[in-house]
């Protein structure tokens, strides 16, 4: 695939991957990906993930059913990082928030996600 070539996997053949509401652009999480793992993202339409902890494969809602229909992928002009727009069904992150993005620093660690 030709759109591989021009992507910059680091050493361990991952490029992180953010993950972007489709419909009002928030950021809902970042994960790592491999070329398998975005091939498979681009055949199925759901996004699929390299667990850097557990070794891997993983799609997004295999076990919680908060699944994320792809509408585009995109690289940055660098070629090193992916951004993934997703119609997401359910919470993003395992806490059960809709983004992982959720406690803020500037107000000292208050969770500012909807749960």
């Amino acid at each position: 695939m030709d759109y591989l070539e021009k992507l910059k996997f680091n050493g361990d053949g991952l490029i992180p991957a953010i993950i972007q509401d489709a419909e009002n652009g928030r950021v809902l999480m970042m994960a790592w990906m491999n070329a398998t793992a975005l091939e498979k993202t681009i055949e199925t339409g759901k996004t699929h993930f390299w667990s850097r902890s557990r070794q891997k494969y993983w799609m997004k809602g295999e076990s919680s059913g908060h699944t994320q229909q792809v509408v585009d992928c995109a690289y940055d002009c660098d070629g090193d990082t992916l951004l993934i727009q997703v119609e997401q069904k359910g919470a993003a992150c395992h806490e059960g928030y809709r983004s992982c993005f959720f406690t803020s620093i500037k107000d000292q660690g208050k969770k500012t996600g909807n749960h």
